[in-house]
């Protein structure tokens, strides 16, 4: 327990479902949700049968509660001794350990739940996303390439999306789902600026720690440079309407505001930049989606 937290007593009762969305910041699935639907949307350049979104919704609200217990899980000895992490669920004790774990045993099976319900496909490839959930808390203990696991695991929803209404994989999905990894990645090495001097002293492994945060922020630049490429290419593998490159190059003009806003040292404008520009981007993404399978 940190010394910078007093000890809190655990939720119990119905008090537990607001302190589990707490833990999952269930507002940030709006960053990989819409993506999962454009992979849907892309697939066939029609609306999919509103059941096949429904699986898809509950196989990523799933997938993501499953993903942020087993980090909050894996990392609450690194959360704890970090100050500004200090007052997480976990090392406040607003949740014990045991409930986090069983919250993470129901998302694996809510997602387990979907995927039966889709393509055969999802159903073998489901223990991939899985295993780099548990795979990427490790990874920032070792490599400073953690935020690209992150990446990895995250970008998969569009080609999980894909492979739902398709049920087969094909290039442009594989394209998006870099795409996602290097904007997933670029932003978290933005949001690790905020810990660049404890993960430092502690010995955690960061792009910032590492190379500094003036050229941490030239690599992120760099990653969202390449997600623009990135989806530009995907939309013409997948054939889509005019206006998904306008929503393309209306995400590019975002993620330039979200890397003109941040400045090394100032948390709030790096809050801001982590919060607002990606859930903008992602939701503009998905519109630019929708109105070019409208016109394809």
């Amino acid at each position: 327990m940190s010394s910078h937290t007093p000890a809190a007593r655990p939720a119990s009762g119905l008090a537990i479902i607001p302190a589990l969305l707490g833990l999952v910041r269930f507002p940030h699935t709006v960053f990989a949700l819409p993506f999962a639907f454009a992979g849907a949307l892309m697939a066939t350049n029609m609306m999919p049968p509103w059941p096949t979104l429904g699986w898809i919704l509950l196989a990523m609200v799933g997938a993501r509660s499953l993903a942020m217990s087993l980090n909050r899980l894996i990392d609450r000895g690194i959360d704890a001794a970090n100050p500004r992490t200090a007052a997480r669920h976990l090392p406040s004790g607003r949740l014990t350990t045991r409930q986090v774990r069983v919250f993470a045993v129901v998302s694996l099976a809510a997602l387990l739940v979907a995927v039966s319900q889709l393509p055969v496909l999802t159903w073998w490839l489901w223990p991939i996303p899985v295993g780099l959930f548990v795979l990427y808390p490790y990874t920032k203990r070792v490599t400073w390439a953690c935020h690209l696991i992150l990446g990895l695991s995250i970008g998969i929803a569009p080609i999980g999306g894909w492979i739902a209404v398709t049920g087969a994989v094909a290039v442009a999905p594989v394209l998006l789902w870099l795409a996602v990894a290097a904007w997933i990645a670029g932003f978290d090495i933005i949001y690790a600026l905020l810990d660049v001097h404890h993960d430092r002293a502690a010995g955690v492994h960061s792009v910032p720690a590492r190379v500094g945060e003036r050229s941490a922020l030239g690599i992120a630049a760099g990653l969202h440079a390449t997600t623009i490429v990135l989806l530009v290419l995907a939309g013409v593998a997948a054939t889509t309407g005019w206006p998904y490159f306008v929503g393309v190059g209306t995400c590019a003009v975002i993620l330039l505001w979200e890397h003109a806003t941040v400045t090394p040292g100032d948390d709030a404008r790096i809050q801001a930049a982590f919060s607002t520009a990606n859930a903008l981007m992602s939701l503009v993404f998905l519109a630019g989606v929708i109105a070019g399978v409208a016109v394809a």
